[in-house]
């Protein structure tokens, strides 16, 4: 019923609709309400009407059947089909109006030559390292054009060595072998997904003197202890597996160009030289391949909390089970298509509103990413019939489909380093989709963008529950949360949104280029798991996901009207007192993180001490005690502390400017010098930007936000300090509250010099009540 009240609105009579202003005289409703932040009153009433009735032109079933074309075949980097996806949308988009071309990038994409698991000790068995396909599943059989399972961007190896159960595989894990006296040297490691992102499984394996590393799907987290295996449900079967890239945190993108555009002609480095390709060879098994290797290690029973839910006994090792691992590839250069389309502004053509989703997928990937661009092509598609009705953004609009993205946001990556000039004089936001599902709307990014999507959430309703999807989000929120969470999800006026780390196409954007960038993408409903395998596919999606598009073009009109109401805005609405506010509590986490290592340390001394530690004597595999901790010196939070206070108080200016020059209808607004402020306030997220980088990973410019060395997709927030107390370097942490608090200082000043020049645009009166 719901499907076709949606529907029916989108197929509704053209309607030819006049220009903005005149249209802006209509409606009641619309002039009641309070102006758009950013916009005067004139401007706010008629951005409103051209985003309701954008809003009523996605249609579900066109959702459904982008989805039906584009997961038709597998589409993985360098296949045809992936080529021939990017050019059907290229040809889309220059139907729907837009200016539009293909950027191709030259990228090492290493696909397998050579796989084997195999237990050779006590017992024989030889893993299958194959997907096998589903009666009722009608692509699953596409055998010849799948990509092998297997992690992109191992190393090449062949190793045997004892088999040990490192649960997920990350640092606090072999914490826990160090304290029961296992070592994992010379061995191969087999952990279960989960815990952290892939590519940490087989780093810290080497760092701890590892050979090789085998990583499973358990069917506790992603199997039969979720949802019914498929067919039957929408739980990973026995046989399935999770591809997905491996490579190293250093930085995304092509492994051989970083920092630059993987262009024909690029200097590239020689395959040895990258530091992103793993030190050992890792293969992702099924938990059907896993059950016999796990079975056959003897040793220590596992601690509770690493056991799985296969129907053994599950022990850590070393014992009898030896294991035998094969990994080669064929390291060759492939061809990405970057689909890039723009609708012109037209008062500041200079100044880009981006909108991305990748359209590469390991297999047929109807969930990953096929769901999110689906939404977005009929996202671009319901623009362009409004500039056909007299709609014309303010602002240059540029619409993305990334190839590449799977391996390591190699199309996005590669666009950004290209352009990197260009986009931190133009570029005003990035916003973000991949997978979306049905359920909630779930939103991460930069938080001087908090405000701004909070207002779009709380227009746009939820198609299952009558209710806005922000309005559900807090109720959820209010619902799951504790204490002082909960009454903030009562009573702060804007829902607090999570840090971006890594895991898509914002990556570049955000850490590199600094560029106000959000994610957005429905969840929380569709229980289960095809990620990575032959069985992401359109029947999986239509069973057992989002079956009628409903929450696709929830999607579509969440993000289409952000992008409109970014574009069209007078000023841009950025809001600073989130982003101190938020700021404020990453100083106060990482004081509060070093009181939390100096207790782990006096902890683990005095366990020492007691002797809880346990060493061996066996000459295969010895493990030393570990030896006392030095304590962590002082660390001066000064100039954190000092950096946030003055970034509070030039927020706290900047919003009673904005505020001020949207008195008396807002007339400032339309002021002609009103875009000399908007080149300021593009370069706000800039400042947060240091050349030098982050610590051991100087492509990573952002000094707020940055995904974590030894999290991988996870967010690391005031990355230079964070990390360094984590990983208790501390002449590291203790020059990097320095730093970071400089780039404080550099933020308020910048924040600072866009307020005074927004106070020149004010009339005397709303100047001087702005102060």
């Amino acid at each position: 019923m719901i499907r076709t009240r949606l529907l029916a609105l989108a197929l509704l009579p053209t309607l030819i609709v006049p220009p903005p202003i005149a249209l802006a005289q209509k409606g009641d409703a619309a002039k009641a309400a309070a102006p758009l932040d950013g916009y005067s009153r004139v401007a706010s009433d008629a951005e409103r009407q051209w985003e309701e009735k954008f809003r009523a032109l996605p249609v579900p079933d066109t959702i459904r059947e982008n989805m039906r074309r584009l997961s038709a075949r597998p589409h993985h980097v360098g296949s045809p089909y992936d080529k021939d996806n990017a050019e059907w949308m290229l040809a889309k988009f220059k139907e729907w109006g837009f200016d539009a071309q293909i950027e191709n990038f030259y990228v090492l994409f290493p696909t397998p030559k050579e796989r084997l698991v195999e237990l050779i000790e006590p017992t024989k068995f030889t893993a299958s390292l194959q997907e096998p396909a589903v009666a009722e599943d009608p692509t699953s059989n596409q055998t010849a054009e799948q990509l092998p399972t297997y992690n992109a961007y191992s190393a090449d190896g062949d190793v045997t060595g004892p088999l040990v159960y490192v649960n997920y595989g990350t640092r606090e894990d072999y914490e826990e072998l160090d304290r029961l006296g296992i070592s994992v040297k010379g061995a191969i490691v087999i952990a279960r997904y989960g815990g952290a992102w892939r590519g940490i499984k087989p780093k810290v394996a080497a760092e701890h003197g590892a050979v090789g590393c085998i990583i499973y799907s358990d069917p506790a987290n992603d199997g039969y202890g979720v949802a019914d295996s498929y067919p039957n449900g929408a739980g990973r079967p026995k046989d399935g597996v999770q591809r997905g890239g491996v490579n190293d945190t250093t930085f995304p993108g092509d492994p051989l160009t970083p920092g630059v555009g993987a262009t024909k002609d690029a200097k590239r480095l020689a395959l040895k030289d990258t530091p992103i390709i793993t030190k050992i060879p890792v293969l992702p098994i099924s938990y059907a391949d896993a059950t016999p290797l796990l079975s056959a290690i003897t040793g220590r029973v596992a601690p509770a909390t690493w056991r799985g839910g296969l129907p053994i006994t599950y022990h850590i090792g070393p014992g009898a089970a030896k294991v035998h691992l094969k990994m080669f590839s064929n390291w060759d250069t492939k061809t990405l298509y970057d689909v890039i389309a723009r609708i012109p502004g037209s008062t500041e053509p200079d100044e880009w509103v981006i909108r991305g989703n990748h359209h590469d997928a390991w297999v047929n990937g109807a969930s990953d990413p096929v769901s999110g661009i689906s939404a977005e092509l009929e996202e671009a598609r319901s623009l362009g019939e409004l500039v056909k009705q007299g709609w014309k953004p303010r602002r240059t609009i540029v619409y993305c489909a990334w190839d590449g993205e799977e391996p390591g946001t190699l199309g996005s990556t590669e666009w950004v380093e290209t352009h990197v000039a260009e986009l931190k004089q133009k570029a005003v936001m990035y916003l973000n989709s991949d997978g979306s599902g049905r359920g909630y709307l779930g939103v991460e990014g930069s938080h001087g963008l908090e405000h701004f999507i909070n207002g779009v959430a709380a227009d746009v309703t939820d198609p299952e529950k009558g209710i806005s999807v922000l309005d559900r989000t807090r109720k959820r929120e209010i619902a799951g949360g504790r204490g002082a969470d909960r009454n903030e999800s009562r009573s702060r006026p804007d829902l607090r949104i999570e840090a971006l780390g890594d895991g898509s196409d914002y990556v570049s954007f955000q850490d590199f280029a600094g560029i106000p960038s959000l994610n957005l993408g429905f969840g929380g409903e569709d229980r289960g798991s095809e990620y990575h395998s032959i069985y992401d596919d359109f029947y999986w999606y239509t069973h057992f996901s989002d079956t009628e598009f409903v929450y696709g073009r929830a999607l579509a009109q969440v993000a289409g009207s952000a992008v409109m109401r970014m574009a069209d805005a007078e000023l841009l609405p950025y809001n600073f007192a989130n982003t101190a506010d938020t700021i404020g509590t990453y100083v106060d986490e990482v004081k509060k993180l070093l009181k939390t290592e100096q207790d782990d340390i006096a902890e683990k001394n005095k366990e020492i001490d007691e002797g809880v530690f346990e060493a061996t004597s066996d000459p295969k595999n010895p493990v030393a005690a570990p030896k006392r901790e030095e304590m962590p010196p002082f660390l001066n939070f000064a100039p954190l502390e000092n950096g946030e206070t003055v970034l509070t108080e030039s927020a706290q200016e900047y919003q009673k400017a904005a505020k001020a020059a949207q008195a008396n209808g807002g007339a400032a607004l339309d002021a002609s010098s009103i875009d000399g402020v908007n080149k300021l306030l593009m370069q706000t997220e800039r400042a947060f930007l240091r050349d030098a980088g982050l610590p051991d990973r100087n492509w990573f410019k952002h000094q707020i936000y940055a995904p974590g060395a030894y999290t991988g997709y996870g967010v690391k927030t005031l990355p230079a300090v964070r990390e360094a107390i984590e990983q208790r370097k501390w002449s590291i942490a203790d020059a990097s509250t320095v730093t970071v608090g400089q780039v404080l200082i550099a933020e308020s000043a910048a924040i600072k010099a866009a307020t005074e020049k927004l106070k020149e645009v004010l009339p005397p009166a709303e100047a001087s009540a702005s102060k």
